[in-house]
């Protein structure tokens, strides 16, 4: 299941190996430009195999420096090996055998930051994928599981610190200068798991006791001088072991717990068994260097990574189709965490609008594939949003149609029948089935069709029967290579709003399967009749977002803004002044463009307020409320001909005409929700911010002046309040004096802050307008830049394209032509930052004529660019043909 070569990999193409690997015992002679690499792999072929097929070994870039067979040098005659193969004939038929591989590799030189390369004097594993690979000659697949033993030899001044999975062994002095350690993980792991870490670190120390009374040794390492700014990750750490266990029954299985943190990695973190490599942008975090969002992804990102020791490492996947069953699960299991942790409302509101911003537009694009794919050219371009966030929404949905407890009953039997198996979605799927009774066939049609579901509903209510028909009708559209497409299994939560708030109870419902507060479509067109009714009501559809769909229901804007004010379901409430809002900024849009007057309506505007200035109401969901729905929502309601330049100037008149509508409103909000004495990142606090934050950036576009959000710049005392100023000033005043001594006092006090100073060039990647280009040249050039370091790229270069639709889309195509050249200066060092990069153009065929034309252009100046990786081949290949 190579796909280096450029090869289409293909679900049903799927066999087991001939041969199946009992253990794996690897010795690392840690050098920075030649590490030998000794594995000594003990196989046996599997029974009923072809006794004469020869083993097939995966590489990637290798030099082959031994090979022995039972201890003995293997006869060339036996043997073919390439940088990419490692092909061994004439094996035993039954019993046992070991193969003895040595390698040499550079991890100095290797860029790609995949398999073992070394940063910043540290040296570090990326594995998943396909790297593992990189470091030796394997069956490098996620189905092929063995026990590990690792020995480390490293220079003792240089890496006091010796890391690898499971437990450690011990370790002692190695000749002059050295020493080793060993480490042996007693869990049965593919080889993506595989970790190793050598440096000299920092560590923070802590413990916790499972729920059968164990101690658990808990470690991370960071740079030395950081430790004071891993203390809430380690806090995160210890509340996620705790809610594992009492939500799911998981408890933690080895002695020892770590995390490592480095500067330099494409990810933001990596679960390898029993040692977590992080992106240290989600590890550090103290109130004078992280924001709210921070923490709160801090908090997210350890509980995802610690979650995969059950759902991904006990339970790992038969191959890589089926990677939304280690990944969109535990994105679930994340989320879960983080709304019993935080606001469950504003939790689910912040996921919506990521999936909607992130994962329509992959559905909705030529780059859209099936939450289980069926084929794939290179597998690290199948870490997506529809992978993680909508495979998310998809177990969220089980759970809707099965109940909390049956579905707790289905993840306990799931853990039973797959303990130290590699899973399918269907061995998944049949575990809820078997605890719930239910027939989860047609439902599984989520994780096989692309796209999104658009759900069509219109209503009539019947005053002199009291019965409300809803009509329904499903449709989805042709997505890439599915043309055609079968009727989903659509849970929706709904509820019947009367005129006093109050919700109507039916005394009967005809025409779908209804249980609790679900409705069940699941034909292509439905009528639903609802009885026992005395008055109209106002129908709340998709309640917590149930189904991940698009809703098209004309309901009038008295009834929306009746459910903002009075729904019971805090989602609803957003979804209802969002629905309220963007035909307002459709119409502002297509006005700009035409050159006509935007009239925005007094409704949003007055609704809005309401809201925002609702003290019964937590400040985090009030802050939600009062962020208007974002250009890229706006050009995804437009679906096609957009013009970026026309969607913000519409969407600005909006936001000023809801600024002017009565500014005493935010200047009261800005005043009320200080947060007083030390910074906190809890969640109330984080909210309050919020709130006062949102209102800003209001008050400062009524007043037309610079002046309060430098005032706040001045007296922020958390990057909570710094960042949110700055960003106020950068975006609504750019020219402004104060914008640009803002902006250097914040370069001057962090400049030697990695993580702020990526802050700083986002900040900047932002402010739109046709001078973003040139802004984002000279930030090139600053001596803070360096295109070696992933995070600085995805803040300034991945920023700009993804982040600033008129910068970026410039009417002339500068833009593009900027991006395709990035693209292919990354592409040969870092192949997987250049892919991921290069999906900002994704939509490129919803833009207007001339600047679809450029971007065509663009696209294809990378696809004839000559030699390029199987990751960027396969994106722009998919864009151009889709």
């Amino acid at each position: 299941m190579r796909t280096e070569d450029g090869r289409i990999i293909h679900l049903a193409d799927y066999r087991r190996t001939d041969f199946v690997l009992e253990r794996v015992d690897l010795t690392f002679e840690l050098d920075p430009t030649e590490t030998r690499v000794e594995a000594r792999l003990i196989f046996h072929r599997r029974e009923g195999a072809d006794p004469a097929a020869p083993l097939v070994l995966d590489g990637d870039e290798l030099t082959l420096a031994g090979l022995l067979f039972d201890q003995v040098e293997m006869e060339p005659s036996r043997y073919d090996a390439t940088p990419d193969s490692l092909t061994i004939r004439d094996l035993p038929a039954s019993e046992p055998f070991e193969i003895t591989i040595t390698t040499v590799i550079n991890p100095e030189a290797n860029t790609q930051l995949m398999g073992l390369y070394r940063t910043n004097g540290v040296y570090c594993t990326q594995c998943e994928a396909e790297g593992f690979r990189r470091i030796t000659y394997f069956p490098d697949r996620p189905d092929v599981l063995a026990v590990y033993t690792v020995n480390i030899i490293a220079d003792k001044a240089s890496c006091p610190l010796l890391l690898s999975n499971g437990n450690f062994l011990g370790g002692a002095g190695y000749g002059e200068g050295k020493h080793f350690a060993a480490w042996f993980d007693p869990h049965p792991k593919p080889s993506y798991l595989f970790a190793l870490v050598a440096g000299d670190l920092g560590v923070v120390e802590d413990t916790f006791v499972t729920m059968s009374g164990r101690e658990v040794a808990l470690r991370i390492y960071v740079e030395h001088g950081k430790e004071p700014r891993a203390a809430y990750a380690m806090d995160a750490l210890k509340r996620s072991m705790r809610w594992d266990e009492e939500a799911f029954g998981c408890e933690y299985d080895l002695d020892i717990f770590m995390v490592v943190a480095v500067s330099d990695f494409n990810m933001g973190a990596m679960e390898n068994k029993g040692l977590n490599v992080f992106n240290d942008k989600y590890v550090l975090a103290d109130p004078e260097t992280a924001t709210d969002q921070d923490y709160a992804n801090i908090e997210a990102i350890i509980a995802h990574e610690y979650f995969h020791n059950w759902t991904g490492n006990r339970v790992t996947c038969r191959d890589w189709f089926q990677l939304c069953l280690k990944e969109g699960l535990t994105v679930y299991r994340d989320h879960e965490f983080s709304a019993d942790q935080r606001s469950r409302a504003v939790k689910r509101i912040a996921e919506v609008r990521h999936l909607k911003s992130e994962q329509f537009p992959e559905d909705a694009g030529p780059l859209a594939h099936p939450v289980r794919p069926v084929k794939y050219r290179e597998i690290n371009n199948f870490y997506t949003t529809t992978v993680y966030e909508k495979g998310s929404e998809v177990t969220r949905m089980i759970a809707t149609l099965v109940g909390r407890e049956t579905f707790r009953k289905g993840m306990d039997l799931y853990f039973e029948r797959h303990d130290g198996d590699a899973a399918t979605i269907e061995d998944f799927v049949k575990c809820f089935e078997a605890a719930s009774g239910r027939d989860l066939t047609q439902f599984s049609l989520w994780y096989h069709q692309a796209g999104t579901p658009l759900v069509t509903v219109s209503s009539a209510y019947d005053a002199g029967k009291g019965v409300l028909t809803l009509s329904l009708e499903q449709t989805i559209p042709p997505t890439p290579g599915q043309a055609v497409k079968e009727p989903m299994h659509i849970p929706l939560r709904f509820g019947l709003l009367l005129a006093d708030g109050s919700e109507a109870v039916p005394s009967a419902v005809e025409g779908a399967e209804v249980t609790g507060d679900v409705l069940h479509l699941t034909a292509r067109r439905q009528t639903v009749t609802f009885s026992g009714i005395a008055s109209r009501p106002v129908v709340s559809l998709n309640r917590g977002f149930s189904a991940p769909i698009n809703l098209h229901f004309e309901q009038a804007p008295a009834d929306l803004a009746h459910i903002a004010r009075n729904d019971s379901d805090l989602f609803a409430r957003w979804q209802a002044l969002t629905d309220l809002a963007l035909p307002n900024l459709v119409a502002a849009a297509r006005n700009a463009r035409a050159g006509t007057p935007v009239e925005p309506d007094a409704m949003l505007a007055d609704t809005l307020l309401a809201i925002a200035a609702d003290e019964t109401l937590e400040p985090a969901f009030r802050a939600q409320a009062l962020a208007l729905p974002s250009e890229s929502d706006i050009a995804r309601e437009l679906a096609s001909n957009n013009d970026p330049d026309a969607i913000r100037a519409g969407r600005e008149a909006v936001f000023a005409f809801v600024a002017g509508r009565d500014p005493a409103v935010f200047a009261a909000l800005t005043e009320r929700h200080r947060t007083e004495g030390p910074f906190a990142p809890d969640a109330a606090s984080a909210g309050r911010r919020a709130l006062r934050n949102a209102a800003l950036a209001y008050l400062a576009v009524a007043e037309g002046t610079p002046a309060r959000a430098a005032g706040a710049f001045a007296a922020a005392d958390n990057m909570t309040d710094l960042s949110a100023a700055l960003g106020v000033l950068a975006h609504r005043f750019p020219d402004a004096p104060e914008t640009a001594e803002a902006l250097e006092a914040f370069r001057a006090r962090f400049a030697d802050n990695a993580l702020v100073l990526d802050k700083w060039f986002s900040i900047q990647a932002t402010i739109p307008g046709a001078g973003a280009l040139d802004r984002v040249k000279r930030l090139m050039g600053s001596p803070h830049f360096t295109m070696a370091n992933p995070n600085r790229v995805r803040a300034l270069v991945g920023t700009f394209a993804f982040a600033n639709p008129t910068g970026f889309n410039r009417a002339d195509g500068a833009g593009y032509r900027f991006l395709a050249e990035q693209i292919l200066a990354i592409d040969p060092k870092n192949p997987q930052l250049a892919a991921r990069i290069l999906t900002a153009m994704r939509s490129w065929r919803a833009l207007e004529e001339v600047r679809a034309d450029h971007a065509l252009n663009a696209l294809r100046s990378i696809s004839n660019a000559g030699k390029l990786s199987s990751d960027v081949a396969d994106i722009v290949e998919r864009m151009l043909k889709g």
